[in-house]
């Protein structure tokens, strides 16, 4: 297990708009199925990673256009829509969609991905309920993903076995989640006992509901720190 600390006392920094990128409305569509997603990229170049996102809560995104052709989705506020502009840049971009353990669904997506940046890496990160999407994937897109990240996991990582997995996996948790279905040393066990790699973070604020968006759970006022910790991570491949 590498295990990297990020300690309280960090300063809080805003989520600014980030200049130069483009927000796109876009459906992968295979026989029988079509999954709708938002794609937030540079709008120059070609990105090397894309990471695929699978928020909490219902999962539901939900993708499209109003009456007057503007997209529209749900789940803005969760920490990982919330963080894309400090994680979309020349080097990511990133596609929302609805959280599902669907393999199909999931598949028909990254091939759409695929073929529109065939030469990038794609990495599926999912948040609290969005983990039990995660883990119960990772066994079966091996070939399809370089790596998953689990953020804010849900209790049943402390047996989740990564050992046989060929694949990269990370574990990213706040030492003070309040959230009861998200407590923090069940990621650190089970990234103690399989060895995973663990992203361990403090600080931030922490208000509202402990399960909800802006509090430690949804790693509040270190949004682009933490996010800065995973493309890190991604990038040491």
């Amino acid at each position: 297990m590498r295990a990297i600390f990020l300690l309280a006392g960090l300063s809080a920094c805003a989520l600014a708009g980030a200049q130069g990128l483009s927000e796109s409305l876009e459906t992968a569509s295979c026989p029988g199925l079509t999954v709708p997603y938002v794609l937030d990229r540079a709008e120059e170049g070609s990105p090397r990673y894309v990471l695929i996102l699978f928020p909490g809560g219902d999962g539901i995104v939900n993708p499209h256009r109003d009456g007057e052709g503007r997209i529209v989705y749900r789940k803005k506020d969760n920490f990982l829509l919330r963080a894309r502009p400090a994680a979309v840049d020349e080097e990511f971009a990133a596609a929302a969609a609805d959280s599902t353990t669907n393999l199909r669904r999931f598949k028909c997506l990254a091939s759409d991905l695929k073929a529109r940046f065939p030469a990038a890496d794609l990495y599926l990160v999912g948040t609290s309920r969005g983990t039990r999407s995660t883990m119960s994937l990772a066994p079966d897109i091996q070939d399809v993903v370089k790596g998953v990240i689990h953020t804010s996991s849900l209790s049943m990582i402390a047996d989740f076995d990564t050992r046989e997995l060929k694949n990269r996996q990370l574990i990213v948790h706040h030492r003070r989640d309040g959230c009861e279905a998200t407590d923090f040393e069940s990621a650190r066990r089970s990234a103690e006992k399989y060895g995973t790699d663990f992203i361990a973070v403090d600080g931030g604020t922490d208000d509202g509901p402990a399960c909800q968006p802006f509090s430690h759970h949804g790693f509040a006022g270190i949004e682009r720190d933490v996010v800065g910790l995973i493309k890190a991570w991604i990038r040491q491949q």
